[in-house]
């Protein structure tokens, strides 16, 4: 277990697995230098770049149509795409080291030579056994609107979490009956919030007795102490909801409730504390769900959690 006095590993950082593709006019490429067998057949080129927390991207494709303002000498013609997609896509495998079931969610940059993002995408890889490899195919898709040229693919980040822990999938109702997850959060001035949403995809009522249970993690799933969780804005900020009152809630089936997890990311004297993933149960005795809302609490050591209250409609 893991103190809030010692600095914690964030997430895996974005400059990971950065690969360079030589676009040129028609091709298919990798890292210069890199191309392998099938470089004149058509087929993506194979790279060979170390893993990142168990993902690796094993072979990059960028195929007819795709503009590049100088040649290269690794070109692979492929047959022209329709202009509503990019072709632009990175095959990847992930491997799960550990000794127990895990559900993966990686997220892929696509950028210019100079870094900046082109799209992204995240995919998730549900239920991997220990030392099990899954493989598949992430893919830019239709590019933005006067977007650059993408010559670059990198894994910016990957989470992982118990299989069993896991957000359900869109559409996917789990045995509980309760789907829980997070949205993307906002911040200001900052200040950071992060929603909790909760809804009733079971055919029973689900009742809510105040503010869901937490557990914070660090990045190897282990308990994070030392930071204090306040019922309410604990005087982290003023006019955001958290310190209305908790109150009783039945929800009826297809209904929702929403919460809130509130922190300032204030550095000043002592060690900062990263907290990647939270375990939730959304009442005593709840089914846990472990989220990764990525808690960059700074030096403060604190965390206000609002009241579970029904969602508008």
């Amino acid at each position: 277990m893991r103190n809030a006095t010692s600095l914690l590993p964030a997430v895996v950082p974005a400059v990971a697995a950065l690969l360079l593709l030589t676009a040129c006019g028609s091709e298919h490429a990798g890292v210069l230098g890199a191309a392998g067998p099938g470089a004149g057949s058509g087929a993506a080129v194979p790279v060979s770049d170390p893993p990142v927390d168990g993902v690796r991207i094993t072979s990059v494709t960028i195929p007819t149509g795709t503009p590049s303002p100088s040649p290269s000498d690794h070109l692979v013609h492929a047959d022209p795409l329709p202009a509503a997609d990019s072709g632009i896509s990175a095959a990847y495998e992930v491997t799960n080291s550990g000794t127990q079931d895990l559900t993966y969610t990686v997220l892929f940059d696509f950028t210019t030579d100079s870094g900046a993002v082109m799209g992204n995408h995240a995919e998730t890889v549900r239920s991997v056994a220990p030392g099990a490899t899954r493989r598949g195919t992430v893919r830019l898709g239709a590019p933005a609107p006067g977007s650059s040229r993408v010559s670059r693919i990198k894994v910016a980040q990957v989470t992982r979490v118990p299989a069993a822990e896991a957000p359900p999938a869109p559409g996917v109702c789990p045995p509980s009956g309760i789907r829980l997850g997070n949205d993307a959060g906002d911040a200001a001035m900052g200040l950071r919030v992060v929603g909790l949403r909760l809804e009733n995809c079971g055919k029973r009522d689900y009742t809510l007795d105040g503010y869901p249970r937490l557990e914070l993690l660090d990045d190897d799933l282990a308990p994070v102490h030392g930071v204090r969780i306040f019922h309410g804005s604990g005087g982290i900020g003023t006019g955001t909801g958290f310190d209305d009152p908790a109150r009783p809630l039945v929800l009826k089936p297809g209904e929702s409730a929403v919460s809130g997890l509130m922190w300032r990311n204030t550095t000043e004297f002592g060690t900062a504390v990263d907290v990647p993933y939270v375990r939730v149960r959304a009442k005593e005795g709840a089914a846990p769900v472990t989220v990764t809302p990525h808690l960059d609490l700074g030096t403060t050591g604190k965390l206000a959690v609002r009241a579970w209250t029904r969602e508008a409609s």
